[in-house]
């Protein structure tokens, strides 16, 4: 009897034993990192993701207005002409696209230099702005 009694006792303390495992490891799993950083110049491993490069061409007017100037000109925020209203724009047109550029690249009243497009290259600038004029006519 006593044989039986050890050898029942055994097989609980290993079911329990696995089961106390089962549960760590649960755990475990559910306090895990979701990732690591990894800064440039480090070996992170082959899981990395790629650096983009950067393109020599400079993108088109639609393609920088969609990426910067669109969050503020399709809404009208801060008082921002929206595209394509040419009554919003009024006579800024006028102005000439020299002083248009000026301002958008340098900034104007509550637009930020460049539209808070800090990537963006003059050049790129000067073509959305050439696209906003465009989208007027």
């Amino acid at each position: 009897m006593k044989r039986v009694l050890a050898a029942v006792l055994l097989g609980f303390g290993l079911t329990a034993g696995a089961v106390t495992a089962s549960v760590e490891d649960e755990i475990r799993a559910r306090i895990a990192p979701v990732g690591e950083v990894c800064v440039q110049g480090e070996d992170c491993g082959s899981e990395a993701a790629p650096v983009a490069s950067a393109s020599s061409e400079p993108r088109g007017g639609s393609e920088v207005y969609d990426a910067a100037c669109a969050a503020c000109h399709n809404t009208g925020a801060a008082g921002a002409p929206k595209l394509g209203d040419a009554d919003a724009w009024g006579d800024r047109p006028d102005k000439g696209l020299e002083t248009l550029v000026d301002h958008a690249i340098n900034g104007f009243n509550a637009m930020p230099a460049k539209g808070g497009c800090s990537n963006c290259s003059d050049e790129e600038i000067e073509v959305a702005v050439e696209y906003m004029l465009t989208e007027l006519e």
